[in-house]
């Protein structure tokens, strides 16, 4: 009743229905799993022509996962789309991504910066990386979540233009696979 309510403020709310609906930090345990009326309000969604997603953080993200990539109503497949915590940092759903990536799910890298952690005090491996390139840790950080093939959409979240002009030198960032192992260390 209160996916239904806040559907309806959603439509109301916006000019048109979004494309992509996304469950909130949905964990391993979540009731969504058990909660048929739940699943079934979402298949409508699905039905008439929204994405469904959900997005995941903790360290049993690849758990959830899995586990909501599997979820079917009807025999249709309820999930299509995934977004989840990733970076150098914390890299432990990587396979997880990578197996809904090759199973056409959208794959959406979140806090990809480690919450600034990776720009205010970044380790040395990624500070040397980024002095050897001649740019910043946040570029060699975005560039570290650019690089895997499995990420179709890698999320910044700048506070102004230096810092969005920072994360988009990423862009640009060709790390090589000798960079790429040091940060997978």
């Amino acid at each position: 009743a209160r996916f239904r309510v806040q559907w309806a403020e959603t439509r109301d709310t916006l000019p048109a229905a979004p494309a992509l609906y996304q469950v909130h930090s949905l964990t391993s345990d979540s009731p969504l799993f058990e909660d048929d009326a739940l699943q079934e309000a979402l298949a409508e969604l699905v039905d008439a022509g929204v994405r469904m997603g959900f997005s995941t953080s903790g360290p049993a993200q690849a758990d959830t996962i899995r586990r909501a990539l599997e979820l079917t109503v009807d025999g249709r497949k309820l999930f299509t789309a995934v977004q989840s915590t990733w970076n150098v940092l914390e890299s432990s759903a990587g396979l997880a991504l990578a197996e809904a990536h090759r199973a056409g799910a959208l794959v959406q890298l979140k806090e990809t910066l480690a919450n600034g952690r990776l720009v205010v005090d970044p380790p040395e491996v990624v500070a040397d990386i980024a002095r050897a390139h001649g740019t910043t840790p946040d570029a060699v950080a975005l560039a570290a979540a650019y690089a895997e093939e499995w990420a179709d959409v890698v999320l910044v979240g700048p506070a102004g233009v230096a810092q969005l002009e920072a994360n988009l030198a990423a862009t640009d960032l060709r790390l090589s696979d000798d960079d790429l192992e040091r940060l997978a260390e």
